[in-house]
């Protein structure tokens, strides 16, 4: 099954390409509003962007600006208030939890600060679980053989069969970036993913997410606070009160630190 399902993703797009270019993510006046303290409080407010594939954006903030809720809006976690969100062709507000649980597990990945790796299965089975979740089987060789094609991409092929609980902290988010490669997503959603690595680590982090996109044409999006981490992407967007107030191309860290020190005078 995991062959048949990438052969169609692949197949989809060439057939996309030859249509046209098709964003990769696309917000159109998303507004996602809460009851706060008795009133109302909007965590988005009329937010529209559009990402192409093959792009690396960073979403950056201060605490509280709606970052977080952006990437839960954008990934199917969360539904906005009013406005579309679309994956590719897909309208998220179209699909019913079912849906939008298939659409997570099939064409979104996700990294996080807080990995979520099972320790009673190896690093093989950790990277190749979003696959055993939509069906495939565990003793089918496609599925091994895939797992191991992007834990060698990552660099820890050698590590296949161990347990996550003798990697190192680096070595544990570069299983989390091979799980989130897996299934070739549409878009990879990255929450904080160098926010408890030291410099030297959170580099390598960095170089495999670029890697991704450079590389093998993925797309992401990574919330971060760190100008250094947003240096290493193709664009960054800044988030104050629930809006987008700023953009940056090719964000530099001195520049990118300026933005968000001029955010907090606000």
């Amino acid at each position: 099954m995991v062959r048949l399902r990438t052969a169609k993703r692949a197949a989809a797009a060439a057939a996309s390409q030859e249509a046209g270019p098709t964003a990769a993510l696309a917000l159109e006046s998303v507004t996602r509003r809460y009851r706060r303290g008795g009133r109302d409080v909007n965590a988005l407010d009329d937010v529209s962007l559009t990402l192409r594939r093959g792009r690396f954006l960073a979403v950056m903030g201060r605490s509280g600006s709606g970052k977080t809720t952006f990437l839960q809006c954008a990934a199917g976690l969360d539904r906005p208030t009013s406005g579309t969100v679309r994956i590719g062709e897909t309208d998220l507000s179209r699909l019913g939890e079912a849906g939008l649980t298939r659409l997570r597990r099939d064409r979104i990945g996700f990294v996080f600060q807080a990995l979520n790796l099972v320790p009673s299965l190896t690093v093989a089975e950790n990277t190749a679980l979003p696959l055993l979740l939509g069906g495939d089987r565990p003793e089918d060789p496609a599925v091994r053989e895939r797992a191991l094609a992007v834990l060698a991409a990552v660099g820890l092929a050698d590590r296949a069969d161990d347990s996550p609980l003798t990697l190192s902290g680096g070595q544990q988010q570069r299983v989390a970036i091979a799980r989130a490669l897996v299934t070739d997503p549409a878009v990879i959603f990255a929450d904080e993913p160098t926010g408890a690595l030291d410099p030297v680590t959170a580099r390598d982090v960095l170089t495999l997410l670029r890697d991704a996109v450079d590389r093998e044409g993925h797309t992401v999006v990574m919330v971060t606070h760190d100008p250094v981490a947003a240096s290493w992407t193709d664009e960054a967007v800044f988030i104050e009160a629930g809006r987008i107030v700023n953009r940056m191309d090719r964000p530099e860290p001195d520049a990118v630190a300026r933005t968000l020190a001029a955010l907090g005078e606000r």
